[in-house]
């Protein structure tokens, strides 16, 4: 049986892979509040629940997504060479414990080896691959998704309940529509 879910999906079905992602539906959601902050979306529900309200039939959805990027520095050849270098070095460590423990006569100096090898190899690669950008990109960053809003949906039966709750939140409930 599947469900006219604007999030998508199926409901009701026995297969535990389906069930489990049902868990992350309503049958049919309704806008109760939108929140500029998580936390206060979280306040929200946290409110409904010390209300004894079903909080089962929630959920908050991020929205407005939007990609943050931080700078945290600028690329030089011996920063790109450096991070290669320790990239390979723990390559080469790994692959040298791989070597002593499925092969008897491997020792110290085969980890050693390898890790010797790592380095080079790291340092290689990631200067090729820095050379590969010709200077378009000579700066490091951090980058994450986030949500500039919240909004908190329930399902469409218990809305009227959910508003009434809400509305007794100190400091009021903004509006759904905003």
């Amino acid at each position: 049986m599947s469900t006219n879910n604007p999030l998508g999906g199926l409901g009701g079905s026995s297969n535990p892979r389906l069930q489990g992602a049902s868990l992350l539906q309503l049958q049919f959601p309704q806008s109760l509040a939108v929140y500029d902050e998580y936390a206060a979306a979280q306040k929200a529900v946290d409110f409904l629940s010390d209300k004894e309200f079903p909080v089962q039939n929630c959920m908050i959805v991020g929205t407005d997504l939007k990609q943050v990027e931080r700078i945290t520095g600028r690329l030089t050849t011996n920063k790109v060479g450096l991070g290669g270098a320790l990239s390979g070095l723990w390559l080469g460590i790994f692959i040298g414990i791989l070597f002593t423990i499925f092969d008897s006569n491997s020792g110290f100096l085969t980890i050693v080896t390898t890790a010797l090898f790592g380095v080079v190899f790291g340092i290689v690669w990631a200067l090729v691959g820095y050379a590969a950008t010709r200077g378009q990109r000579d700066f490091s960053s951090v980058r994450v998704v986030v949500a500039t809003r919240y909004e908190v949906l329930v399902e469409h039966k218990l809305l009227a309940r959910a508003q009434e709750l809400l509305a007794q939140l100190p400091g009021g409930r903004p509006n759904p529509f905003a």
